[in-house]
């Protein structure tokens, strides 16, 4: 990864102080040369997405009250490469969240944010190459007790693994499903039925 990669980026709120810091943070990356483009609503958003193709659209959720993220990909299949991230200034239901790619928040570190636009460009060129990759039988075990609220000692004590073991599951999970919170988790593992709602601790 020598060569410098180029990416178009979104960043759009409402907030000027939020939406110019995020965009002079994004500038200062130092292997990345990033292009931010700074809306404040979702019509510009739209005009710019649909003439820019960026590759990632950095937005808060709450953007003209709510943002649809659901209903804009349906409505603009030509941006199904681009990768959504939700900027997190206050509290949000992490259902709200599930559309989204990744988020950042916005005491992330420079450091922070550059791992998850690189991660994110990543794992956009492995997708184009192969389907997700399937989870072993362990790490949907895995899974089921980091979504049950056990801590990776409990869960190594239950399944009789080092912890360094299951931290090392963790990982391979959150790369192949692309997911890297308990929240995300969690509703993964409800839709593909791994847990019932009930079960939740």
């Amino acid at each position: 990864m020598g060569n410098k990669h180029f990416l178009k980026v979104i960043v759009a709120t409402s907030s000027v102080i939020i939406r110019s810091g995020l965009a002079a943070v994004l500038k200062r990356i130092p292997d990345l040369n990033i292009q931010a483009v700074e809306v404040g609503n979702t019509d510009f958003l739209q005009n710019f997405a649909l003439t820019q193709m960026p590759d990632v659209i950095i937005i808060d959720p709450t953007l003209g009250g709510w943002f649809d993220i659901a209903e804009f990909k349906a409505s603009h299949p030509k941006l199904s490469g681009v990768k959504f991230i939700a900027i997190i200034a206050s509290v949000i239901d992490s259902n709200q969240l599930k559309e989204y790619h990744d988020t950042i928040a916005i005491y992330d570190s420079a450091d922070t944010i550059a791992e998850k636009l690189k991660a994110l460009m990543q794992s956009g060129e492995e997708e184009k190459g192969i389907e997700q990759e399937a989870l072993s039988q362990r790490e949907k075990e895995i899974i089921i007790h980091v979504v049950k609220g056990l801590t990776n000692k409990e869960i190594a004590d239950k399944l009789y693994l080092s912890i360094h073991t299951v931290i090392t599951h963790r990982r391979n999970i959150a790369r192949k499903l692309q997911i890297h919170s308990s929240a995300g988790l969690t509703i993964y593992a409800i839709v593909n039925k791994l847990v019932e709602i009930k079960d939740i601790g």
